[in-house]
């Protein structure tokens, strides 16, 4: 069983060292190294990895690629704004944000691309936070 395994998310990349500074500057991701398929990891706050592999043919995607769950999305949201990352707004019948941020039941989420065209979101379960 892989109950207990370390998970590492794999995002196709275009230009590395626009999605590393992407990454280490504007996210917060703390570089960890190139490995020998020419990745580079990095590793987010609970341990979680991240490896940006070149893929300089690659297409934009069309659904989300990574989440982060936070504790407070407006402040997250404020963060990484400060920072310059541009966050996406939809107003669509069955998807309409507001500041940002889609409210469904126990769920809060905002969708935002990196330099790569990734398709990040901010999640909070306002569950437990």
């Amino acid at each position: 069983m892989l109950t207990n395994s370390h998970i590492t998310t794999i995002l196709p990349v275009v230009q590395m060292d626009r999605a590393r500074r992407f990454y280490e500057e504007k996210i917060g991701l703390v570089p960890e190294g190139e490995h020998a398929d020419g990745s580079f990891w990095m590793r987010g706050g609970d341990g979680a990895t991240v490896a940006l592999i070149p893929r300089p043919d690659r297409k934009k995607a069309e659904y989300t690629t990574l989440s982060f769950e936070v504790a407070n999305i407006e402040s997250e949201i404020k963060d990484l704004e400060g920072r310059g990352v541009k966050f996406e707004d939809y107003d669509l019948a069955d998807l309409k944000t507001v500041n940002h941020v889609f409210s469904a039941g126990d769920e809060k989420c905002a969708w935002l691309a990196d330099t790569e065209g990734n398709i990040l979101c901010l999640h909070q379960d306002t569950r437990r936070h």
